[in-house]
């Protein structure tokens, strides 16, 4: 982790913004792929309810049961007892709130920034690097994961990567570089990570949440099958759309629990609670 100073300095933290109640922000999460899911989740758990996600038109997210990104192909959907919905306007927004609901809106350029003026912008993209995001879109935006540097682009940066310094909040620094390995589980990284051979169209063999045996076919990329290359569960599984060549099209857990496919990963908890962390540090009054 490259942190220049002690986590308990910061120049964000310095500015507490008092007599504000969790439940009166707004906030605006770039991204609802899985690692954004956690995040929202974990904050609408802790009575932070004004949550909008912003998404691209066709999202391409592998963990599909754990995303609220599958909101923009589904309408609603749930995750650990929390609702979001698709929504299209600013009026919706309220409306999904007023529902108990997490909003999400397709908006690739952000433009919900600007009209909501969000207490707090939290950039999940997990793209890895930083597509635009800057500290002056609200009075506490956090970065999540390699591409920021707080506090330059950003008040707190968030480490995403896996080991002993996950989900830590950095005032002044960066997170870690991305590695481009998967997390080991039960020794297994890049072993577990089904990819596009080319690119086509997806047609599924398997389903999510499906036990799979090494060799067996787990879907078609055009006309080309792809087997699995370990035991276990099929945890994670790409829509049926087109994908580009090296696309993350599945992930096989070799764990084989069937509760895993559709709760959310250690990972995704440990950064949520840091994103929670960070809030915490400057809104302040509960």
């Amino acid at each position: 982790m490259v942190c220049r100073t002690r986590e308990s300095a910061g120049k964000a933290s310095k500015a507490k913004k008092k007599g504000r109640k969790l439940t009166e922000l707004t906030v605006v999460i770039k991204g609802a792929g899985e690692m954004a899911t956690g995040v929202a989740q974990r904050l609408y758990m802790a009575n932070i309810r004004h949550i909008v996600m912003t998404e691209i038109p066709q999202p391409i997210t592998v963990r599909r049961a754990v995303a609220f990104s599958e909101v923009v192909y589904k309408g609603r959907m749930t995750v650990e007892g929390v609702e979001a919905e698709h929504v299209n306007s600013i009026e919706e927004i309220s409306q999904a709130w007023g529902r108990g609901r997490i909003a999400v809106i397709v908006d690739p350029e952000w433009r919900v920034v600007k009209i909501l003026k969000p207490d707090v912008v939290v950039d999940a993209i997990m793209a890895k690097r930083n597509l635009g995001t800057g500290k002056d879109e609200a009075p506490l935006v956090i970065g999540v994961g390699p591409g920021f540097t707080a506090p330059d682009n950003v008040h707190f940066v968030v480490e995403s990567n896996r080991g002993h310094y996950l989900g830590r909040v950095i005032p002044e620094g960066a997170a870690e570089p991305h590695t481009g390995i998967p997390g080991p589980t039960l020794g297994y990284t890049t072993e577990r990570v089904l990819r596009s051979p080319h690119e086509g169209i997806v047609r599924h063999v398997k389903k999510l949440g499906d036990s799979v045996i090494k060799g067996e076919t787990v879907l078609y990329v055009g006309e080309t099958p792809i087997y699995a290359p370990i035991d276990g569960m099929l945890r994670g599984l790409i829509r049926e759309i087109e994908v580009p060549s090296n696309e993350k099209i599945g992930d096989i857990d070799p764990r084989n629990e069937k509760d895993y496919y559709d709760t959310i990963t250690e990972k995704a908890r440990a950064i949520g609670g840091g994103v929670l962390e960070a809030i915490l540090r400057v809104y302040n009054e509960v």
